[in-house]
């Protein structure tokens, strides 16, 4: 049996500061999963586009990563039977992870099956692995890091008991064989490599969320608790007749012999790799009338529901610390954080990573020799929404934004280079709450739980909401900035909504004094003139409110050191060009409105280089009963004829997806101009008949007019569709439509958008 390639630090050296840094190590990796669905592949790194930048790698450099997480991985590199591997992006990659001096995990198999010749319930997959990874270690002697399977346990599980994933089996005779053959696959792989690099170490990464639940439900709750250490425990060769996993692997397939294999081979890991997620904890009740039938799941004769815990109990978690506790206490192996990652707005990601790393710091305190977190995934991620088996294309942002000509540091790049260099963060939004530890988390009646566990936050200070350093939102009287009052509410960020009287933008005594009062970090301008055709005669209004007050808020902001979102519009453009104008685009605007915007945005880019200044078109929203939509959609469904313009062309804005973009931008710290809008190009005829369609409204009474409609007096631009070179960040329009409708029942035919909202809600 080979010789621990990593030793447990001592409880003095880890309270010391005892990794080779001093200090805990941020680790990060990239989602690199090939998921097949039937014989299609679909590779993160492709469609994140980083097979083709190697320049990412300094970028993650530049976060103070000790080591990143990176794949090799067979399907992409060695994917025929007759070999023929193809080193160039292993070659290139590897080799510049070495110069910048980032340790590399090399990674050989992640959520996927092998090659198209093999899969996970093929005999042939252990030593088939095993054989690339021995040629990869070859080619690469100087890797001393290596994760061969990633997560086994929840791979078998996904791909051979739920059939979500490749072969799509959903038994538990083929779950067993799929576990069996990842964990051999492990073993074998890294006796390959070891025969190459004896120091290599085996970095075992899984899931360990935690299921609760009923008395009544008791029995299935301890069976997944146990049944989540599987992997590690083969691999460690704990599974041992008499214990319960033996008795159910034996029950489903497995022989005495395969188990006494794992014991005999000697291949515990040298570091555990624990992935947690929030909606990874689940909460199993016997109650089903308490919850939606598509929750409903177990055996015929004991029927539960199955939730995610933070949505239905009413005490807050414990997090991530009890369950490294209990690896500790199982194994006594070095423990580390291997994926630290929430699909969630920019300050919940923020919060999440935060309450990771201050989780860890605690329990290196504590003695557990815990070495590292990682931020997970540096480049974000796709359709994990539907754990990838749908091709939806939801994309979620990590570390870096790949929705741009290059790679967007977030906000989540700062923090992470913050905990590597031992800096305080320092973004306000942190002194709110994740949403997990929210009171408007629920989907459900919350269960009050006999045991009262202590949360994590309580271990940190929170800062009284009334204390909270707030944004300040102008023009509180309108939709745009009850939206973001409304949007800010829901997201757990501290604002004050104000109206003229509170914060007049046009005079500066008036916004120093709301300055001075309410100490803001950032201030989102959501007042001003909206008006087109009026503009024509009211100029003089126009240009104070849209371009006076953007200029005084810019000019005391600069000073203040404060952020500042302000809006202009499409209206800028002169719609001469039929193509989607960019941010780049010289302005000519053909009416007052548009001169107005095209003036604030020259008052405000002089007076303040850090202001972020968001061009959009053609409000609609949920709260808004005077928007275009609203009007065409009650028109038509009550058999009314609809005049709309089918000769000048727009990009429909949802109002809630601009006002968390908005947010997501500011919390980054961007600054410029920025074009959002939801991905589409209609006529303002087409828009009304996409929105009936959705609703199950005929469209035999819209009208296409052309030409200017009664009661226009403003010129407006034929062309106004907006595009961007910055980066596309609003979901298409048909998505936003669907949402929209959802949101608005009494807007369709019942039945309709009733089927809408099952199915998107």
């Amino acid at each position: 049996m080979m010789k621990d390639a990593v030793l447990p630090l001592t409880v003095e050296e880890i309270r010391a500061g005892g990794t080779s840094a001093g200090r805990l190590e941020l680790w990060g990796g990239v989602e690199c999963t090939i998921n097949r669905v039937g014989d299609t592949f679909f590779s993160q790194l492709e469609r994140a586009g980083h097979v083709n930048r190697a320049g990412d790698l300094a970028l993650f450099s530049s976060l103070g990563l000790r080591a990143l997480r990176y794949p090799v991985l067979w399907e992409a590199t060695a994917p025929d039977v007759a070999g023929g591997a193809d080193w160039r992006f292993a070659d290139e990659r590897l080799g510049e992870l070495q110069r910048l001096g980032i340790r590399p995990i090399v990674g050989l198999v992640h959520h996927g099956s092998g090659p198209r010749h093999t899969h996970l319930l093929d005999p042939a997959f252990a030593t088939g692995l095993a054989r690339f990874a021995g040629a990869v270690a070859e080619r690469f002697p100087w890797v001393d890091d290596w994760t061969p399977v990633n997560e086994p346990l929840t791979t078998a599980r996904f791909s051979a008991l739920y059939g979500l994933w490749y072969p799509h089996a959903r038994d538990d005779r083929s779950f067993v064989l799929a576990l069996l053959n990842q964990c051999r696959a492990t073993v074998l792989a890294m006796q390959a490599i070891r025969r190459v690099n004896p120091r290599a170490r085996l970095v075992q990464t899984d899931d360990l969320s935690r299921t609760s639940g009923t008395a009544r439900v008791a029995a299935a709750v301890d069976f997944y608790n146990e049944r989540r250490w599987l992997a590690w425990d083969l691999l460690c060769g704990r599974v041992a007749p008499g214990k319960p996993m033996w008795t159910y692997l034996v029950a489903h397939g497995a022989t005495a012999d395969e188990l006494h294999w794992f014991a005999e081979q000697g291949c515990r890991p040298d570091i555990i790799g624990v992935n947690y997620y929030v909606n990874g904890e689940r909460w199993l009740d016997h109650r089903l009338d308490r919850y939606p039938a598509r929750l409903h799941g177990g055996p015929a004769d004991g029927r539960f529901a199955d939730i995610e815990s933070v949505r239905a109990l009413a005490t807050t978690g414990p997090g991530i610390a009890p369950l490294i506790a209990e690896v500790w206490e199982r194994y006594g192996l070095p423990v580390a954080i291997t994926e630290a990652h929430i699909d969630a707005r920019r300050e919940d990601q923020l919060h999440w990573l935060l309450d990771i790393w201050r989780a860890a710091e605690r329990l290196r305190a504590d003695g557990i020799d815990l070495r590292a977190v990682t931020t997970w995934s540096l480049l974000g991620a796709f359709d994990w929404n539907t754990l990838v088996c749908e091709g939806s294309a939801h994309y979620e942002p990590g570390a870096f934004d790949i929705r741009a000509p290059a790679p967007r540091p977030t906000a989540v790049a700062v923090l992470a280079r913050q905990l590597a260099t031992g800096a305080a963060p320092t973004h306000p939004v942190l002194q709110g709450e994740g949403w997990w530890r929210r009171p408007d988390r629920f989907s459900c009646v919350p269960v009050a739980t006999p045991t009262t566990v202590t949360p994590l936050h309580l271990h940190r200070p929170q800062v009284a909401v009334e204390r909270r350093t707030p944004i300040l939102i102008s023009g509180g009287s309108g939709t745009l900035g009850r939206s973001f009052a409304a949007i800010c509410s829901h997201r757990g960020i501290a604002f004050r909504l104000l109206g003229r009287a509170a914060m007049d933008i046009a005079d500066p005594s008036s916004v120093d004094a709301a300055l001075e009062r309410w100490r803001p970090w950032a201030i989102v301008n959501a007042s001003g003139y909206v008006r087109i055709d009026a503009a024509e005669a009211e100029d003089d209004r126009c240009f104070r409110e849209n371009a006076l007050g953007p200029q005084v808020l810019a000019e005391q902001c600069a000073a203040a050191g404060i952020a500042l979102v302000t809006f202009s519009s499409d209206q800028v453009f002169d719609g001469s060009i039929a193509r989607p104008r960019i941010e780049s685009d010289p302005v000519r605007p053909l009416n007052v409105y548009g001169r107005s915007k095209a003036e604030a945005e020259a008052r405000v880019r002089q007076a303040h280089s850090g202001a972020l200044i968001i061009r959009t078109s053609a409000f609609f929203g949920p709260w808004d009963e005077h928007n275009f939509l609203v009007h065409a959609l009650r028109a038509l469904g009550q058999g009314e004829p609809f005049t709309a313009a089918d000769d000048v062309r727009v990009s429909p804005t949802y109002v809630p997806d601009l006002v968390d973009t908005c947010l997501d931008l500011l919390i980054d710290g961007e600054s410029g101009i920025w074009h959002l809008a939801n991905a589409g190009d209609v006529s303002w005829a087409e828009f009304a008949a996409q929105a009936a369609a959705c609703t199950g409204i005929g469209a035999d009474r819209l009208i296409r007019g052309s030409g200017p409609l009664p009661g226009q007096i403003a010129e407006r631009p034929a062309y106004a569709v907006l595009g961007s070179e910055r980066g596309w960040l609003m979901p298409p329009l048909h998505d936003a439509l669907v949402r929209f409708v959802a949101a608005r029942p009494d807007l369709g035919r019942g039945h309709a958008a009733d089927r809408t909202m099952a199915r998107h809600g």
